[in-house]
């Protein structure tokens, strides 16, 4: 039978890998895999020292690895996605015609809100940063601009769509777990979101702008992709199909599907094609273009399946730890213990916040941290008279807002190797997921503005 883990033992444990996670990535500058399989197997040799059975170990990570067969299962398909779309002459075509209408001086601007509005109408910042992102990324590219001021604008943008739209699975999932609806649930957001989106919004107006911004170069490149593709609006059918299965809430893997399918039509189509052993290639190993041109070559030579791999091998090992820490009872009683002693409502609040971003920096999953302090506090709340909806928006904004900061994170390991910025480099720029978090933090320390964050009646909301 197993022991029961003391208090004592979560907070060793947790140090533990603390410790060797903060030595290994920040200090001694390792990549995260090794890192966090060397916490793997020393949290389960722990785990098993403190009389817990290598049964139960064995199970929880497996039931870890069970949850991150989803993520793992959506990188693929995207990757395979982007490939087809350079094949397809969709992202070129996004391209051509993005070099025309985006002013590069104002393109941080430009990028936070053209991936606000097409996030907002897909649900997933995924979805947004694989496509449209990717595309904004080239022509940040062709003309000089910053790729860590670009991503950092990007991210924001399709973070901030993500969170505020009806049609995100975060976004759902939040208000379910704390118990509230889902609008209560996007307008008690908007207490965040929006201070924090207008502050990103000035940031990135008066940004250092590049003094190498090279504008003498697009017509060379605009050349070399009408050389290497066939420009068409066809090509943007395939994007456009995903949206609409997006709006209709199907499924994101159908919807990924759909993309995959249609883009592999156009290029028959439009890019005259059809060599399936090519189409297998480019899925596999992702698109190669013979363009001689360095800086188009360097935007469309990506995708692939196999581009995916080191995202998906991170993801797998970050949950492997998640499903050690969760399902063997670290998590639950270290938070339980430190619930115990707050007495003030605003101080729930705080290690609600507090709590979701600890998970997710021991698992890298947004969902668990919104899952395990949802469930933990929650009673909490309900014994206080504090509302769900101050719960539910406390969970996504240190949640699900705080992940892609983090290097094992789902969410920052896919924008890392999507856009090809470092977490590290990116995180400074990517300011609207600092400052959701942080409004949520101001309105429950500052006296003036508890009544918010706490969700007092009288027609607040």
């Amino acid at each position: 039978m197993d022991r029961q883990l003391s208090f004592s033992k979560s907070i060793f444990l947790i140090i533990f890998i603390i410790g060797l996670l903060f030595v290994s990535i920040f200090l001694l500058k390792a990549e995260p895999h090794l890192p966090l399989l060397a916490a793997v197997v020393g949290t389960a040799a722990l785990l098993w020292m403190f009389g817990i059975t290598w049964k139960t170990i064995e199970s929880a990570i497996i039931k870890g690895i069970q949850t991150a067969i989803m993520p793992m299962l959506i990188l693929s398909l995207i990757g395979i996605l982007i490939a087809v779309w350079m094949m397809s002459g969709t992202v070129p075509t996004i391209l051509y015609y993005g070099m025309d209408y985006i002013e590069p001086r104002y393109f941080a601007v430009s990028a936070l809100y053209v991936t606000i509005i097409v996030s907002m109408f897909t649900g997933s910042s995924f979805t947004t940063v694989s496509t449209v992102g990717v595309a904004l990324m080239g022509i940040a590219v062709t003309t000089g601009i910053s790729p860590t001021l670009a991503a950092g604008a990007i991210i924001s943008g399709a973070c901030f769509g993500d969170k505020m739209s009806p049609l995100s699975d975060t976004t759902n999932f939040a208000p379910a777990v704390a118990g509230t609806s889902l609008f209560t649930h996007i307008r008690h957001m908007m207490y965040t979101t929006i201070p924090a989106l207008l502050v990103t919004t000035i940031f990135f107006i008066f940004a250092p702008k590049s003094s190498s911004i090279d504008l003498s170069s697009i017509h060379e490149i605009k050349l070399a992709l009408r050389e290497g593709f066939n420009i068409h609006w066809l090509t943007l059918l395939s994007p456009l199909a995903v949206i609409v299965c997006s709006i209709k809430r199907i499924p994101i893997l159908p919807t990924l599907v759909t993309g995959i399918v249609t883009g592999l039509l156009i290029t028959a189509l439009v890019q005259h094609g059809t060599t399936v052993d090519v189409w297998f290639n480019v899925m596999q190993n992702g698109y190669e273009t013979t363009i001689s041109n360095e800086t188009v070559a360097l935007i469309v030579n990506r995708g692939g399946l196999q581009s995916m791999m080191w995202s998906i091998s991170l993801i797998l090992i970050a949950l492997s730890l998640g499903g050690l820490l969760q399902y063997c009872g670290v998590i639950e009683v270290f938070f339980r213990k430190l619930i115990q002693p707050l007495k003030h409502s605003s101080s729930i609040v705080l290690m609600t916040g507090a709590s979701s971003m600890a998970v997710n920096g021991m698992t890298g999953e947004q969902y668990l941290s919104i899952l395990l302090p949802g469930q933990m506090f929650k009673e909490e709340y309900a014994r206080r008279n504090i509302p769900a909806k101050t719960l539910s928006r406390t969970l996504e904004d240190c949640g699900t807002l705080i992940n892609p900061l983090i290097p094992w994170g789902v969410s920052g390991a896919f924008f890392a190797v999507t856009l090809g910025v470092p977490v590290l480099e990116f995180a400074p720029y990517a300011l609207f997921l600092w400052l959701s978090p942080l409004f949520t933090f101001a309105y429950a320390l500052i006296p003036g503005l508890q009544r918010n964050s706490l969700g007092a009646a009288k027609g607040w909301f």
